[in-house]
């Protein structure tokens, strides 16, 4: 476990994969923000060997975070942050939001969350294909934002 990242770096680990996707003359297109997750889905961090300790969230809608409703993607990564006992003292999520300016057929799309945690028998290139075929009609399109951040919750 030690030659993981620590929880502290998986932000510059996420953003290190977005640049993967993108030179100074292109802008990130929803594939490559979707390929760059599936990397840093695969990679593991260093924390507990626990079944909720790091997990991935999918989830997408019509939302109104940023001010002005938009259609957002947020592909995010929670991890368990506990005290020097073991303790959990709280959750820190990795967040990349991709922002679309609303159209009919997005708004149809409706909303879709989804979890998957690592160090269960889940089966991480199944959850990653299936969560792809909710984003396909979004691959060759370019977020109108993008937002990477992290957040304590």
């Amino acid at each position: 476990m030690h030659d993981r990242p620590r929880l502290e770096e998986a932000i510059d680990v996420l953003r290190a994969e977005l640049d993967v996707g993108r030179s100074t003359k292109t802008e990130l297109t929803t594939r490559a923000a979707w390929l760059a997750f599936m990397r840093f889905a695969r990679q593991r961090f260093a924390t507990a060997p626990t079944p909720d300790s790091d997990g991935l969230l999918f989830q997408y809608g019509t939302y109104a975070f940023s001010g002005r409703p938009m259609f957002t993607v947020d592909l995010t990564r929670q991890f368990d942050v506990s005290d020097d006992e073991g303790e959990h003292e709280h959750y820190l999520q990795v967040h990349c939001e991709l922002r679309y300016e609303r159209e009919p057929v997005l708004d149809a799309l409706g909303s879709v969350d989804s979890w998957f945690f690592h160090d269960t028998n889940g089966d991480l290139d199944e959850w990653l294909a299936t969560m792809e075929r909710h984003v396909e009609l979004l691959l060759a399109r370019r977020p109108s934002e993008i937002d990477v951040y992290e957040e304590p919750v």
